[in-house]
């Protein structure tokens, strides 16, 4: 009887504990699946960096949220705002983060508060180091507390930095910060920002919701620099080949916009934003919105050309004619349509006489020039120039695009 006793009590001990195990799994895909639909299509916002470094403050954060609603940015998808580096100064006692009480008197929490009381999301920036590319305190040996505290203040956004790494294995070291969000009980878009340097495209996906591809961004079209910064033109580069990384939940990240900050002309910039909507690049501004000029704004706020980058399907547009200094990139989208960019890299005007039926895009199954006649809009124009049945001319500016919907003329 002993031994049955014993057996008995076995089996319900290992049935209670598969359950666990199973129900535990069971947790853990929710969990993992919910972290995966949390950007659908690229993440849309702003980001400090660019424009204000360190010079950062609780009313300066706040006017911007209030920029983004009355400039029409909220409107057409903007709905991020990212507090980037130097929002912190120690830790306390118990090894809790501190705000800078000096710049920040009301607190993350307060301040997220009146963000999402705005229909907008609060971002925050960290380290996967010790330190801060800025000497201030980062996440390392911290990361389930930080986790916990952003979930405490509303957090939305994690910008996740590589500085002061000390040699630590770059997928680990951002798996664990993915995995203390993933517990915060909170849902917090988490964006791997370790310069490309370990090629997180290959291992991003689960781990974070976007991974930046290259060093960071100049406001210039071509340049580079010995600390690692690059222009718009180098960054294009890096990114024709990741395309089969991208898709819902997980994008390549190409960098923060210029846009506005004065470093390239209106047909560069327009370029800039032209590529990153095409390339499925999250579309963060990093400019001043309070105080940003028409063309700007008009650039920034472009629905039609939002509306390519926000496509539900996520494709990153492909390189599909290489000129040498033309190119020409297309992306597939929802009902049928795509989206085509003729790019000029020259200082000289390209006279475009562009024959569709001689020059099928092979990697487009639902794109068919010898079936289908396609109506072409010319996005920036926001008129349409012709179909697919004619040649398309047009006088394409130096550094400048012409960017197009293609739509079926009878579905």
């Amino acid at each position: 009887m002993k031994t049955i006793y014993l057996l008995f009590t076995l089996l319900l001990l290992t049935a209670k504990t598969n359950a666990q195990i199973f129900f535990g799994d069971d947790k853990r895909n929710a969990t993992d699946s919910l972290f995966m639909s949390l950007a659908p299509t690229p993440p849309m916002g702003w980001n400090s960096w660019n424009k204000f470094g360190c010079n950062i403050n609780e009313a300066l954060i706040k006017e911007i949220a209030d920029s983004m609603c009355s400039s029409g940015m909220k409107d057409v998808g903007y709905n991020y705002i990212v507090i980037d580096d130097c929002w912190q100064v120690g830790r306390d006692e118990s090894g809790n983060i501190l705000v800078d009480k000096k710049n920040f008197p009301s607190g993350i929490k307060s301040l997220a508060d009146y963000i999402h009381a705005k229909g907008l999301k609060l971002g925050i920036y960290s380290c996967a180091g010790s330190y801060t590319c800025q000497g201030r305190p980062g996440s390392r040996g911290y990361q389930f507390q930080d986790a916990k505290q952003y979930a405490k203040w509303g957090i939305d956004y994690l910008k996740y930095d590589w500085c002061s790494n000390e040699g630590q294995n770059a997928e680990a070291a951002y798996k664990t910060m993915s995995d203390a969000l993933k517990q915060s009980g909170r849902p917090i878009v988490f964006s791997i920002c370790e310069w490309g340097e370990n090629q997180p495209w290959k291992w991003g996906k689960g781990i974070g919701h976007l991974w930046r591809v290259t060093a960071d961004i100049r406001d210039c079209y071509q340049c580079k620099f010995d600390w690692g910064g690059v222009g718009v033109l180098d960054i294009i580069d890096i990114m024709s080949e990741l395309y089969p990384y991208a898709g819902p939940g997980h994008w390549n990240d190409a960098e923060m916009l210029e846009i506005g900050n004065g470093g390239m002309t209106s047909d560069e910039y327009i370029t800039h934003f032209s590529m990153w909507a095409m390339l499925s690049a999250p579309l963060m501004a990093g400019n001043d919105i309070r105080t940003m000029d028409a063309e700007s704004k008009r650039i920034l706020t472009n629905k039609e050309v939002i509306s390519i980058n926000q496509d539900p399907l996520g494709n990153q547009a492909r390189k599909f004619m290489d000129m040498g200094e033309y190119e020409i990139w297309g992306k597939e989208l929802k009902n049928g349509e795509a989206a085509i960019c003729f790019m000029n890299r020259t200082d000289k005007e390209w006279k475009l006489n562009y024959n569709w039926k001689k020059n099928p895009i092979y990697y487009m199954q639902s794109i068919n020039f010898y079936t289908k006649e396609y109506q072409i809009k010319d996005l920036w124009e926001h008129k349409y120039i012709g179909t697919t049945e004619k040649n398309t001319t047009y006088n394409i500016p130096a550094h400048g695009v012409l960017l197009v919907l293609l739509t079926p003329k009878n579905k």
